[in-house]
């Protein structure tokens, strides 16, 4: 038998991995219920399926749904300290997935991974951050006249691929996955909160309670881990650019500040802004003793790494997730996860039952492209179908054996109808 094509760390976990699958598996039932039907009825049969995703046990069982589907599947990484290593080996091992992935590659071989899924001519693409959209119109558009489409994971991809339909250069429809209310609302606000705390936990074994934690950003991701910090005894401070978001952050009980004001008040800040430098220098600068600060936004831009290493006369490695930087005049601030996301760089991502519906969306979203694929959608950025959506929830209900209440006909003869009223 031909070895299945792969670049992955130590093919001698993959037993390790499988018991990692099949944990996350029994929290995934909604997946499994999708799996099923499309090992039946065979919707992908002919697709290619290019996957740029954290590698991780709950991912696998999503390339697992989308072959058991009939597509062709290659995956590789969107983030360098996401994958799990033997997960990856599982997935080749057991399942006969090509992988490209390994668990702290430097940013040539993350990009050279990206390559060798493009490869295989995809007809669909699947991003967690935009990265092999953004390098399939950049170096390949040669590939996009036989593509479907894609579907995009997270907040800062869907921000990237709005840019790039604003100015006229997304050449292929895109669906944003993350823009589901089964997703956004469950995965950035329950996951991310979780998760995100997990990581910090792990990297620092910090008690959280009475200490000052900046949130910067209150989007869902925000409110996540602000409401998970509060919960856990945490002072928690936030800081915005929306005035909305500011206005409802204050009203749910959070003091909120401007960054410059934060950085002098913080213990310990979390950044989920999407956004590029949101602590700069200046803020490093005012930071207290001991500060620690960590991201959980896509990328590891929100903190400005470069000027923290220009502001530091030494830095060293702490503990496995943890560096001090100690700057001129002495005081110490610690990164951790190397500003990456630390829910993965120090921990193992968001609850399996969470992304349960952020990956059930993901295999229907791929199901209706292919369903489509005589007749595409225009190119740009569209929502994920409101059926589908309403499907997640309703099969994820059904999975946790709740039952919904149901609209008597006079109630729906009353919603219909204007003439009613005091």
């Amino acid at each position: 038998m031909t070895p299945t094509p792969c670049d992955i760390s130590d093919r001698s976990l993959a037993a390790e991995g499988k018991l990692r699958i099949e944990w996350s598996d029994q929290q995934m039932p909604v997946l499994t219920m999708i799996r099923r039907r499309f090992s039946e009825d065979r919707p992908l049969a002919g697709a290619r399926i290019a996957a740029c995703l954290h590698v991780t046990s709950e991912t696998a069982n999503l390339m697992r749904t989308l072959k058991a589907g009939g597509a062709e599947v290659v995956l590789c990484a969107s983030n360098p300290l996401s994958t799990q290593d033997d997960v990856a080996a599982a997935l080749v091992e057991e399942h006969e997935i090509p992988v490209y992935a390994r668990r702290g590659e430097d940013r040539d071989t993350y990009y050279a991974h990206l390559e060798s899924a493009l490869r295989t001519n995809p007809h669909i693409t699947m991003d967690d951050g935009a990265d092999l959209i953004s390098l399939l119109h950049e170096k390949h558009p040669e590939l996009l006249a036989e593509m479907w489409g894609g579907t995009e994971e997270t907040t800062t991809g869907v921000v990237r691929l709005r840019a790039m339909a604003s100015q006229g250069d997304l050449a292929i429809p895109l669906m944003a996955v993350n823009d589901s209310d089964t997703k956004h609302l469950f995965d950035n606000r329950y996951g991310t909160g979780q998760s995100t705390l997990d990581g910090i936990l792990r990297a620092t074994n910090i008690l959280l309670a009475g200490r000052d934690l900046v949130v910067v950003g209150y989007g869902w991701c925000g409110r996540g881990v602000a409401s998970r910090a509060d919960g856990l005894g945490a002072n928690v401070i936030v800081v915005e650019v929306d005035p909305v978001r500011a206005l409802e952050a204050l009203l749910d009980g959070y003091r909120v500040a401007s960054m410059t004001e934060a950085a002098a008040l913080g213990d310990l800040f979390v950044t989920v802004t999407g956004n590029k430098h949101v602590i700069r220098k200046k803020h490093f600068n005012a930071m207290k003793d001991g500060a620690m600060v960590c991201n959980s936004g896509h990328f590891d831009v929100e903190l400005d790494l470069p000027g923290l290493y220009e502001l530091a006369r030494e830095h060293r490695k702490v503990r496995t997730s943890v560096e001090e930087f100690r700057l001129l005049d002495g005081r110490r601030i610690y990164l951790l996860g190397e500003g990456r996301l630390i829910n993965l760089a120090a921990a193992e991502g968001h609850p399996a039952a969470v992304m349960d519906m952020s990956f059930a969306n993901q295999a229907l979203a791929a199901e209706f492209l292919a369903g489509r694929r005589d007749e595409r959608l225009e190119p740009g950025v569209h929502p994920v179908p409101a059926d589908i959506d309403r499907k997640v929830a309703e099969l994820k209900l059904e999975t946790l054996g709740i039952s919904l209440e149901r609209l008597t006909p006079e109630q729906e003869k009353y919603l219909g109808n204007w003439h009613e009223g005091t």
